[in-house]
């Protein structure tokens, strides 16, 4: 896939994204630039409200591991933080807090990966079908986690 093909389609899948929160009931809230690593702010009506910031990240189905997201920064992960991956060829949402990426992403250990998250979010079959795999199962769909009180710390 060229770069602008590539580009276009990580930016029509963060639109779709926020179209399947809005689907969902969400109050949603789009960002005019990415450079704190948000692309949407959820407002949950709470009392008081609460904000979600929400980071969104899609591999089409041409790329070489289309349910890995790999050599990931995040900035500051916090309770009110979470991604949301798109796999097109296993066609899987998977919603997952800041917090569980950090705690259970693998971490690269030299390199350009060094301190960066991978994760492997499908298995590739040798028929070339993309499924997701079972490990992330409660993180599939979980749109909802999005409306989870945190944990107290």
């Amino acid at each position: 896939m060229a770069f602008r093909d590539s580009a276009s389609f990580g930016k029509r899948q963060e639109y779709i994204a926020v179209a399947e929160l809005l689907k969902r009931g969400f109050d949603v809230y789009m960002t005019l630039v990415d450079d704190q690593q948000i692309d949407c702010i959820v407002r949950l009506e709470d009392a008081p409200p609460r904000y979600i910031d929400v980071q969104i990240k899609a591999r089409s189905k041409t790329a070489k591991h289309p349910g890995t997201f790999a050599a990931m920064v995040i900035k500051d992960p916090r309770p009110n933080f979470f991604f949301i991956f798109y796999s097109e060829a296993a066609d899987t949402y998977w919603v997952m807090p800041s917090l569980t990426i950090v705690d259970k992403a693998n971490v690269g250990k030299s390199g350009k990966a060094e301190g960066k998250y991978r994760l492997d979010l499908t298995n590739t079959h040798r028929d070339g079908t993309v499924k997701p795999r079972p490990k992330w199962e409660q993180f599939q769909g979980a749109f909802d986690l999005l409306r989870a009180q945190p944990e107290k710390s």
